[in-house]
């Protein structure tokens, strides 16, 4: 699989396509940013990173503007077409070198033990299979290599807990990009050998009433110093 570069300003069609969701996103993601506190979400996620970086699903690329001086290269995963052309446009402006690269988070086109960090920001939950997906999060680390992740999953009462149950058995992945509401991507961290770190739980929006999208995890794990099996 061709890397696209922001340099080049190429774009191909990826293994994805949800345009209707992309648009929305699209539109949607700018207004999250100070409507519901996303920004600093995101410089809370990246803050303190450095060296080689994959963002696995960068989507419209609104990391990119959040990357400190000290990361020396962000290569981005975006694997539907119009999220990536903008993502391309995003990474031209970032502060940071970005290569926006179209592939899936189960098959990530790139060498094993390449990068110091990954960030997963609101991607495990539309991914296929979530176990392949962090298998290669783990291969594509270097040892010690640490993983930055900000998701929402399964949480709230009962109730809250049976409907998004529900909504993931019925329409809402096919409205949404195939984004699924009651997965736990700690315990999938977890579950796939990373060491955890600290983290915590965040809401979105932080006041208001909580929504079935509402119960977000920011925090940090770390692929063991072992090698991995390839």
């Amino acid at each position: 699989m061709r890397l696209l570069s922001t340099r080049s300003g190429q774009m191909t069609r990826g293994p994805v396509h949800h345009p209707l969701f992309a648009r929305y996103y699209a539109r949607i993601s700018v207004g999250a940013e100070s409507r519901l506190g996303m920004a600093g979400v995101r410089q809370r996620l990246l803050a303190g990173l450095s060296g080689r970086v994959i963002e696995i699903g960068a989507g419209n690329g609104l990391n990119f503007g959040h990357y400190p001086g000290t990361v020396a290269e962000v290569v981005a995963i975006e694997p539907e077409a119009l999220l990536r052309q903008l993502a391309l446009e995003a990474g031209l402006r970032a502060q940071v070198p970005v290569d926006v690269v179209p592939g899936v988070a189960e098959a990530l086109p790139v060498k094993s033990e390449a990068f110091d960090a990954v960030v997963l920001s609101l991607v495990l939950c539309s991914v296929r299979d979530v176990a392949r997906a962090l298998g290669e999060v783990r291969r594509v680390l270097r040892p010690g290599g640490e993983v930055r992740f900000f998701e929402h999953g399964q949480g709230g009462g009962r109730m809250m807990t049976l409907t998004q149950h529900a909504l993931d058995r019925t329409l809402w992945p096919a409205l949404t990009g195939g984004c699924h509401l009651a997965r736990e991507p700690v315990a999938a961290l977890r579950e796939a050998g990373f060491r955890l770190g600290p983290h915590r739980r965040v809401m979105l929006p932080e006041r208001g009433p909580a929504l079935p999208t509402s119960y977000c995890t920011l925090g940090v794990a770390w692929r063991p110093d072992e090698p991995a099996e390839h």
